[in-house]
């Protein structure tokens, strides 16, 4: 990897001495993995693993699809809902049309529709990028928007126009609980991630970041680079694919293409960005600024201007202060959270003799 790439963005653990990740890495993870799959089922309330933990572990998902196209092989791409929504249209079809079918088949085989339909998008990518092909996958958006809204079929002629999570069911057990819903998410995150990591340390993954450095020079030395960037499209669509099956069945339950609209791939795209393109960790970073800090944002306004400040302008008010810390944030460190968490822990192993 080019450590001179704004991209190129190492973890905490990354920045660690070589022997304190080898000793204390996997015991971290494990620790970590318990406290997902034991503590929290376990501990935490409705609310917490409805409102919150839910739609953080799939806009993780989300972001990770678009980082893998994006933040990896220098695709640039605004499009993610519309892939999402082919992911839920899909998976619901498949459910609905395929008698018997498990669960999981189904969220797979919404994946790889979604795949496929991005594949076909990514067409483009041989002869233009950049802003134009910023346009394509816009183009892409606006068109999926309207073809599931235009064609009743997809929602089973439905007259509200919505898709609705099935009966959730795997092995014969009932998961349409907030606990098995968390569940399904969590284990569907932790293997995709899993996956994604072995990705991009593969030969793809390193001929993906040789293409988002120089795509010519990853040509001379015979990177097929049409190829791999067909390859990144369709990878990064089929994550977005179950993505967006996830958000629709295990968070909201029901949905319509108005769910998937260009500011829910702006939302993506802000998760990136924010967490650090180029980097696995950096999608859960940047999902829980986006998820979090609205919540806490809302909670400090009620206890501070609580019968001061009428709910309308309260609101306003959030969002400025939303914005302007994501500006801040861009500002005081464009590669990202990630990139500021490492350089606060090189502060620390040095501290105090220097912060």
């Amino acid at each position: 990897m080019n450590k001179s790439s704004p991209y190129s963005l190492p973890t905490p653990f990354e920045t660690a001495p070589l022997w304190l990740r080898r000793q204390y890495r996997p015991w971290a993870l494990a620790a970590l993995l318990a406290v997902a799959f034991v503590m929290i089922p376990l501990l935490g309330n409705d609310y917490w693993l409805n409102a919150i933990l839910i739609p953080f572990l799939v806009l993780s998902l989300a972001g990770l699809g678009l980082n893998l196209l994006t933040g990896y092989t220098g695709q640039t791409s605004v499009g993610a809902a519309g892939f999402m929504a082919v992911g839920a249209f899909a998976s619901y079809g498949l459910l609905l049309r395929v008698p018997g079918l498990p669960l999981p088949l189904a969220l797979l085989g919404g994946g790889l529709v979604s795949a496929l339909v991005g594949l076909l998008f990514g067409l483009p990518s041989s002869r233009i990028k950049g802003f134009y092909l910023m346009v394509t996958t816009l183009a892409a958006q606006f068109f999926l928007e309207w073809v599931f809204t235009k064609f009743p079929w997809f929602y089973n002629h439905a007259s509200s126009g919505t898709i609705f999570a099935p009966r959730l069911e795997i092995l014969g057990q009932n998961i349409a609980t907030p606990v098995g819903r968390y569940l399904l998410t969590l284990s569907t995150v932790v293997v995709l991630t899993w996956v994604a990591v072995n990705l991009v340390r593969s030969r793809v993954g390193r001929n993906w970041m040789a293409i988002r450095d120089m795509d010519t020079a990853a040509a001379v030395i015979g990177i097929p680079v049409v190829g791999y960037k067909r390859l990144a499209f369709a990878v990064s669509s089929f994550y977005l694919g179950i993505a967006g099956a996830l958000w629709t069945f295990a968070y909201l339950g029901t949905a319509s293409a108005s769910s998937f609209d260009i500011n829910r791939s702006f939302q993506i795209l802000f998760i990136i960005i924010i967490g650090g393109m180029g980097s696995i960790a950096g999608n859960f970073i940047g999902a829980a600024f986006i998820s979090l800090l609205p919540i806490f944002l809302s909670y400090a306004g009620q206890v501070l201007f609580a019968g001061h400040v009428d709910a309308g302008q309260l609101q306003n008010l959030q969002k400025i202060i939303f914005g302007a810390l994501i500006i801040w944030f861009l500002i005081k460190e464009p590669e990202g959270l990630v990139r500021l968490i490492s350089n606060l822990h090189e502060r620390l192993k040095v501290w105090p003799l220097r912060f």
